[in-house]
């Protein structure tokens, strides 16, 4: 960028590295302070698509990788790494003993309700 003088002028970004480092940071922070407690945390967010059975979820859950999957809403803890959905994008990250997962489900999802907001702890 040059401003009216013609000199360069320098602007500072603050979106992040663009690869994935807070996901990292989550999971070296919470996932692996939540496993000394043996627990794992989730969150997910569902909304049914307008004159269709589909719904759209977003959900995320990160502690202890063998509960980390358990702690999604029941209506997508089967769809983490499948193809039976119209669109499925899951990602897990697993640093030693702790696991972040990541979900965006857009399709039938037996189970889930109208609006949802859940928040799991187990």
């Amino acid at each position: 960028m040059r401003n009216e003088e013609g000199t360069r002028r320098w602007s500072r970004s603050t979106r992040g590295c663009g690869c994935g480092c807070a996901s990292v940071f989550v999971v070296l922070t919470a996932g692996l302070l939540l496993t000394l407690f043996n627990s794992s945390i989730g969150i997910g967010v569902s909304v049914r698509v307008p004159f269709t059975e589909s719904n759209l979820t977003i959900a995320g859950s990160v502690g202890k990788k063998e509960k980390a999957a358990d702690a999604l809403p029941p209506y997508v803890r089967g769809k983490l790494a499948s193809n039976e959905s119209f669109i499925n994008q899951s990602n897990t990250l697993t640093i030693w003993v702790a696991e972040g997962t990541a979900i965006v489900v857009l399709g039938r999802q037996e189970g889930a309700p109208l609006v949802d907001l859940r928040l799991e702890a187990r």
